[in-house]
């Protein structure tokens, strides 16, 4: 699974109502087109066929002044909010997703309450801790990657990287419970988002229509 569904969906529900050109540059805005999918086609790819699926509901809007033709604009259903949420409380607790999925999930954590972000996170780390040791039945780090040849180089990143994964949770988890962060119920929450015209000062100059490049 790729997290252009769980960006699409919180971007969109974020705004209340948004077209696609926005989502788009809210995700470069997030930089997630250098560490996702969310690249220009998959965005509008997505906005379109979870509106089939019932969890965007596209509306037809007026044209802009500058004229062209009407835009669509995307509000985020009853069952589009259900799949939101549970994307994002699965990606806080799985230890063995893709990347994306981690990160898009910690852009959104406070959407839910901070109780609940805490058992999430506190899941995660059971659940690294729990396949770390069952990794370390076959292969034991204390003698070195050597005892398995090369392959256990393999089990070396393995290892490795649950426990960075844990003592960064750990570290995450704590800096929550200390009170960073606004989450759902304990007032507005800070939104990345950008008005609707507004350029993103990150952008990458995007190539005139008329370049070869």
């Amino acid at each position: 699974m790729s997290a252009i569904r769980l960006l699409v969906l919180g971007a969109v529900r974020q705004h209340g109502r948004a077209h696609g050109y926005q989502v788009r540059n809210d995700l470069e805005y997030w930089g997630a087109h250098e560490w996702s999918n969310a690249k220009p086609g998959s965005i509008y790819h997505a906005l379109k066929q979870m509106d089939k699926q019932g969890l965007l509901r596209a509306h037809e809007v007026a044209p802009s002044t500058a004229g062209g033709p009407p835009r669509t604009e995307y509000e985020i259903t009853e069952q589009g909010t259900e799949e939101y949420l549970a994307l994002l409380r699965t990606n806080l607790t799985a230890y063995d997703q893709r990347p994306d999925m981690l990160t898009a999930a910690l852009g959104f954590m406070v959407d839910l309450p901070r109780d609940e972000v805490l058992t999430l996170l506190e899941e995660r780390v059971r659940a690294i801790e729990a396949w770390r040791k069952s990794v370390t039945e076959y292969y034991t780090p204390e003698e070195g990657p050597g005892q398995l040849g090369h392959i256990g180089e393999i089990m070396n990143l393995w290892v490795h990287t649950a426990d960075t994964g844990a003592e960064w949770t750990r570290g995450l988890i704590e800096r929550i419970r200390g009170g960073a962060y606004t989450f759902a119920g304990e007032g507005a929450p800070f939104h990345g988002v950008l008005a609707d015209g507004e350029e993103n000062p990150y952008a990458r100059p995007r190539p005139h229509p008329g370049d070869s490049r």
